[in-house]
């Protein structure tokens, strides 16, 4: 007795199943389904690639604060970063901007050569950082018209059914209802997580850019003034000599 409802529970499952709705809607609910799994995926891809790229921006925020300002020099402090890295591609480009302006033919003044030439590299480096997350949005904004635009022909073809039929018996609308329900359902998961991931992206970015904007003012303040200029976090304070009165009122000296 229990072969005979497997039998049948499995055939059911075969008939209004997600391949058979997604075959009976033919190339329009293909299309949909693909789009939509694949722009999942990629969003999915662009979130963990950017939070990769985003951390390692972020570790090396850790190492300027630690101990970069307490190098002798700016050329010195460069080699405690780690090359192809946003802080260290600031560094380098003012620098090169420094070596630069003793060539130039027209005068121009070095304050202003080195400040362009490190907004330019902040810029760049904001640029990079914001890649993949207009994609983001345009998945985000999109995703639930396109699932809205396969529940359409859903219900478009469970009406053609139903008046091919002459009845609006279940077996005659389950399929094509389905296919509607679910081409909606995946348009709100493409879309949800595609929104959050811009959103908490974009959050950190801000976070990410007004560290090196930062970073960059010191690094053009510490090069204009001569090295006179710098941050104090990451220096190491200097002991300040105790002064002490002795009986007679000569004063000594402590370190």
């Amino acid at each position: 007795m229990t072969t005979p409802t497997t039998a049948a529970g499995a055939s059911a499952a075969e008939q209004y199943g997600l391949w058979n709705a997604l075959n009976q809607g033919g190339v329009i609910s293909w299309t949909v389904f693909i789009l939509l799994v694949g722009s999942l995926f990629i969003s999915l891809f662009i979130l963990l690639s950017k939070w990769w790229e985003q951390q390692k921006i972020l570790g090396q925020a850790k190492k300027v604060r630690a101990g970069f300002w307490s190098a002798p020099n700016l050329r010195d402090a460069a080699t405690k970063l780690d090359k192809n890295t946003a802080y260290r591609q600031i560094v380098d480009d003012g620098l090169l901007a420094e070596d630069q302006h003793t060539k130039l033919t027209d005068p121009i003044d070095q304050h202003e050569w080195i400040n362009n030439s490190i907004a330019r590299s902040t810029a760049s480096i904001g640029a990079k950082l914001s890649g993949g997350l207009p994609f983001l949005a345009t998945v985000g904004s999109v995703a639930p018209f396109v699932g809205l635009f396969g529940t359409v022909v859903g219900i478009y073809r469970a009406l053609i059914a139903i008046g091919a039929s002459g009845s609006a018996s279940i077996d005659k609308v389950a399929g094509p209802v389905g296919e509607a329900l679910i081409m909606t359902a995946l348009g709100l998961v493409t879309a949800v997580p595609a929104v959050l991931a811009y959103n908490w992206l974009l959050r950190r970015n801000k976070v990410i850019m007004e560290g090196l904007v930062a970073f960059a003012n010191d690094v053009h303040g510490y090069m204009v003034s001569g090295g006179a200029v710098r941050p104090t976090y990451g220096l190491t304070k200097a002991a300040q000599p105790k002064v002490a009165v002795t009986a007679s009122g000569v004063q000594t000296t402590k370190a």
